[in-house]
């Protein structure tokens, strides 16, 4: 593909970034997805700490690879070891935490990769936000819907009782609050169906959004 006769964009100022343009890249999405027969999206994955978020954006990770499919997991606990490791867990924190993984996430969309991200991010405004970056239909939300009993009886690094404890402030479901999805794409009963029922659930709906090929 030819590069673009404008590669650069207007200058401006983005924030406290000044005299700065938007290059245009030489390949662009829609010929990355046309070289890999697919195209790219965000999926947002949602819920409290132990539904499940991470197991299942990992295992329909695996199930896209095993596709051929270009995708990559962005994991709330892994971006915090780089990324965000100067952040911690207040409402402003988060905010921030959630603002740059949806900037992180449009750079994926736009290399033409099914990017997963497995994140809390309890506050409907901020992932609202991270919508709002990218087309309509790109944006996938999808709640892992477990209760809260259910999520403290999975809870291997003992965090929940360490919240009741009063030993972690600011933690979701317990001394902050989960504004759950009220019309996500997809709500998966995290708590009570299969991971393989969960896979399949966003797997067919990635299929019925032509997003990925139909099963062979």
């Amino acid at each position: 593909m030819a590069a673009p006769s404008a590669p650069y964009g207007d200058v401006t100022t983005q924030g406290a970034s000044t005299n700065i343009a938007w290059h245009h890249a030489s390949v662009d999405r829609a010929a990355r997805a046309q070289r890999r027969g697919h195209r790219s999206a965000i999926l947002w994955f949602t819920g409290l700490s132990g539904s499940g978020k991470s197991t299942l954006a990992n295992a329909v990770n695996a199930a896209l690879f095993e596709q051929g499919l270009a995708c990559y997991v962005l994991d709330g606990d892994n971006i915090r070891h780089g990324l965000c490791k100067d952040l911690g867990f207040s409402d402003a924190d988060r905010e921030e935490n959630i603002r740059r993984i949806g900037e992180v996430s449009k750079l994926f969309l736009d290399a033409g990769v099914v990017v997963l991200t497995a994140f809390v991010s309890p506050f409907k405004a901020d992932r609202d936000r991270a919508r709002a970056l990218v087309a309509a239909g790109d944006f996938i939300e999808i709640h892992c819907a477990a209760d809260l009993d259910v999520c403290e009886q999975r809870d291997t690094k003992g965090l929940y009782a360490k919240a009741r404890a009063g030993e972690i402030k600011d933690f979701t479901g317990i001394s902050s609050p989960y504004e759950a999805p009220e019309a996500p794409e997809l709500r998966v009963d995290t708590g009570s169906q299969t991971l393989e029922q969960s896979v399949e659930l966003v797997l067919e709906h990635l299929r019925s959004a032509g997003i990925i090929p139909q099963a062979g």
